[in-house]
């Protein structure tokens, strides 16, 4: 775990005392190398689930592709951000990158923690960073509102959680990921046992989000700069759906009762937040509200608690990581050449970047999950699981899943096909750092599924 986490915090040191013109290249070359190195994580144990292990961290198959993820994110992340930071003053642009790499650091602890208390410490700290990211690098006014939002739906949803862990380690007296889950079955008494329940699980829900508590992601993805909606769509989001998984374990008699009103919810959220998409004039808000609309499906997925909905969930959440991160630097690339999110202003940009609209394509069909990549492998699994489940769900999952199709098309042609407004004159043209920004989005995620065992966590 080390060898991942110590490089990982000497990146700190490096952005500061790097000279100006090396800051970019240095993080980005010794990100990327972290990145490659974070590979190891995957290797497979043969005996038992958990490998490096160490007395407060470890890696097992449900925390390797998310841990993986959240280092591969960071090279891209910087890259990313290169053209929007470069007319700031070099301090400011230290001081960004630093925040990046802090961020990704309590990530690493929070997905490789194995006591549930620095779980969820660093599930908290992973705000800090973000909220930094949001009210002070956003492009417009609405910045701050997005910024209080983020902290308060947060904050009010993870309360909660922490009275309810004291409790659990009052009852069980460990909070140890790897001893609860062979701690006695706990007994259900009264309907503060049901309170309980949902304490553990409401931080998630609204960290997913789940469609109901979802009001603060597209104002904050809209408000972030690029690094911000990047880290915000592709591993923040999956803080929820990983600690729902760590956490379901322990909660099981009941949630066969209760997981009925946020399974509703959750597939609800599916057709209301693609309807939503239908009808979005700003491709930013577009993307975010897909994201809610995805994460409805990998709540549903884990809620039923079957292992095809677990591994379903999990390949979705590292398929959506890729994919929606690729689509906001996409949107990014548009935006600083066009300066506006509104898709009537900016649209026929074919004509003026063909090379651009190829990755365009290929970011939307990984949204509307087209066979073979990975997306689609997991919202099968998902929806076979919840068929199986009660039949009904069909319904619902069906419907979601044409919406889906239908807003992924009408965002590229949208952006990308018709005639070029009259008022964009002359644009720069695309440049190697953004199609290698995209390559190495869409590559990995063409490259799983030709191991997609890598990615379906317990189910191995």
């Amino acid at each position: 775990m080390l060898k991942i986490l110590i490089p990982t915090l000497m990146l700190i040191p490096t952005t500061w005392l790097s000279s100006t013109k090396w800051v970019w290249q240095a993080t980005t070359a010794n990100s990327l190398l972290i990145a490659v190195l974070s590979l190891i994580w995957m290797k497979k144990p043969w005996d038992t689930a958990w490998v490096h292990l160490t007395p407060y961290m470890g890696v097992d198959p449900l925390s390797s592709p998310l841990l993986v993820l959240s280092c591969w994110l960071l090279p891209l992340m910087i890259i990313a951000s290169q053209n929007h930071m470069s007319s700031e003053p070099v301090h400011r642009q230290r001081l960004y990158i630093t925040l990046m790499i802090s961020l990704q650091s309590f990530l690493i602890l929070a997905f490789s923690a194995t006591e549930v208390i620095m779980f969820y410490v660093m599930f908290e700290a992973t705000l800090i960073p973000t909220l930094f990211l949001i009210t002070r690098w956003g492009n417009q006014t609405e910045r701050l509102n997005a910024g209080t939002y983020f902290l308060f739906y947060t904050l009010a949803g993870s309360l909660p959680l922490l009275v309810a862990l004291l409790l659990l380690q009052n009852t069980t007296g460990s909070l140890s990921m790897l001893t609860l889950q062979y701690a006695k079955p706990l007994v259900y008494s009264s309907h503060a046992d049901n309170f309980w329940w949902a304490a553990c699980l409401l931080a998630f829900l609204v960290k997913m989000p789940l469609y109901g508590v979802h009001l603060w992601l597209p104002k904050a993805h809209v408000e972030a700069p690029v690094a911000g909606s990047m880290i915000l769509a592709a591993v923040l989001l999956k803080l929820g759906g990983y600690g729902m998984m760590r956490i379901l374990i322990i909660l099981d008699p009941l949630t066969k009762e209760l997981g009925y009103p946020f399974i509703v919810l959750a597939l609800w959220g599916v057709i209301m937040t693609g309807s939503i998409c239908l009808r979005q004039t700003d491709l930013k808000s577009l993307i975010a509200y897909s994201s809610v609309g995805h994460m409805g499906l990998v709540v549903g997925g884990i809620l039923i608690q079957t292992p095809w909905g677990f591994a379903g969930a999990l390949i979705l959440m590292i398929a959506h990581g890729l994919t929606s991160s690729a689509l906001f630097c996409l949107a990014n690339t548009n935006y600083e050449r066009t300066h506006t999110r509104t898709m009537l202003l900016a649209r026929g940009l074919q004509m003026a970047l063909p090379l651009m609209t190829t990755w365009w394509f290929i970011a939307s069909l990984a949204n509307l999950a087209l066979p073979p990549l990975p997306n689609l492998m997991a919202e099968l699994m998902v929806i076979t699981g919840m068929f199986n489940w009660s039949w009904w769900t069909l319904a619902l999952t069906g419907t979601g899943t044409l919406i889906t199709a239908g807003y992924s098309l009408y965002m590229f042609l949208m952006t990308q096909r018709g005639q070029l407004p009259a008022h964009i004159i002359s644009i720069p043209p695309s440049f190697s750092r953004e199609h290698l920004l995209m390559a190495l989005h869409l590559l990995p995620l063409l490259a799983l599924i030709f191991k997609p065992g890598l990615i379906w966590g317990w189910l191995g």
